[in-house]
């Protein structure tokens, strides 16, 4: 018996799993909507808070308000903080990545304050903390009235950050808060899609960011960044890791055919933090020639720089530690994965594919 096989492409590639009003990707174009602006122009003229605003009003027909949003997340912050001995409770003994997947899977609703702000707002409090532990220090208290950028990187660095990191991470949240259906996106949705609480469709979320195929973790950047080691090594160094068909880190994209345009959104971002520890012009050397390499190598359709070049640069520069990496990238993601839950739940229906088996039939 023959089985008639979908002509559906295997891994989901370009299918529509949903309508939505959220954000949208241009892979031909290497352009980036969120809420109805392309992700530079957001970034220049917004906020963290602004953007969530919007992605949190998105389809309801009533807007909420950016000084809402920041007196939520504040409050948002201030819960978590005070959960903390129950939520670390069970975190004894693993990574920072690890850490943060249970801790997460602990949040539950709190009174008086929405799911997302409860969410979104205990996302920073629970990365700080465990990176604190992690080096033999308390946590650190957040400050309700300061902005999620600033409180995060308090919490993270243990110390009061200076306006232009606070821009520069300010800047991070506002580029990564939302991508079209990448994979945690889409997990988010499928789990929102069976009714489930917003907590549940968050955790799978963030477990889906956790493989390494997501690209949230953009750590083996700077370790090749690191291996290279001057500007005499590019070349070399380069030319050897193509030759053995190593992919380089921080090019490609499984959506972009061009540059990714959040790509310029952090240099831009690194360059107005002044270098901050950072040889970004070391780094612009490694991106020019590995660039150049790629089209050489396949000029038809060559790699080219993607969000996790940069991202990997401007965390380093932050001080942020590298085992934080990923979840750094969720604090901000969570907007954009618990604007997805609602608007499923809201208008979607129970996502529900189905196989094209390929197995064996019965005699």
């Amino acid at each position: 018996m023959n089985i008639q096989l979908s002509k559906t492409p295997i891994g989901l590639d370009g299918v529509p799993a949903a309508e939505t009003v959220l954000s949208h990707v241009d892979g031909e174009r290497g352009e980036l909507i969120i809420a109805g602006e392309r992700v530079g122009d957001l970034a220049r003229n917004t906020g963290f808070e602004g953007v969530t605003s919007r992605l949190w009003s998105g389809g309801t027909g009533q807007p909420i308000g950016e000084a809402a949003v920041r007196a939520a997340l504040g409050a948002g912050r201030e819960r978590a903080f005070a959960r903390l001995p129950d939520l670390l409770g069970i975190t004894r003994g693993l990574s920072v990545v690890d850490g943060f997947r249970a801790a997460i899977a602990g949040l539950r609703a709190e009174a008086g304050l929405a799911h997302e702000a409860t969410i979104v707002g205990a996302f920073p409090v629970i990365a700080g903390a465990l990176v604190q532990r992690s080096t033999g220090n308390d946590p650190v208290a957040p400050d309700p009235n300061a902005s999620h950028a600033a409180d995060t990187l308090s919490m993270m660095l243990g110390r009061k950050p200076d306006a232009r990191a606070v821009a520069a991470l300010d800047a991070y949240f506002v580029t990564v808060c939302d991508h079209g259906m990448n994979a945690s996106t889409f997990t988010t949705r499928v789990v929102a899609s069976t009714h489930a609480d917003l907590f549940a469709a968050v955790t799978a979320g963030y477990c889906a960011l956790t493989g390494p195929l997501h690209g949230g973790a953009p750590e083996p950047v700077l370790e090749m960044l690191d291996a290279i080691g001057s500007s005499e090594r590019i070349q070399p160094w380069v030319d050897s890791a193509l030759a053995r068909g190593e992919r380089l880190m921080g090019f490609g994209h499984r959506v972009y055919r061009v540059r990714d345009p959040r790509a310029d959104v952090l240099k831009h971002a690194i360059e107005r933090l002044a270098g901050g520890g950072t040889d970004l012009p070391f780094a612009g050397e490694v991106e020019a020639y590995i660039r150049g390499a790629l089209r050489r190598k396949n000029p038809e359709r060559p790699l080219d720089t993607n969000v996790e070049f940069f991202t990997a640069i401007l965390l380093d520069a932050l001080k942020i530690p590298r085992q934080a990496f990923t979840p750094i990238f969720a604090v901000a993601r969570a907007a954009g994965w618990t604007a997805h839950a609602r608007e499923q739940q809201r208008g979607g229906r129970l996502i529900r594919p189905s196989s094209a088996y390929i197995g064996p039939m019965p005699a």
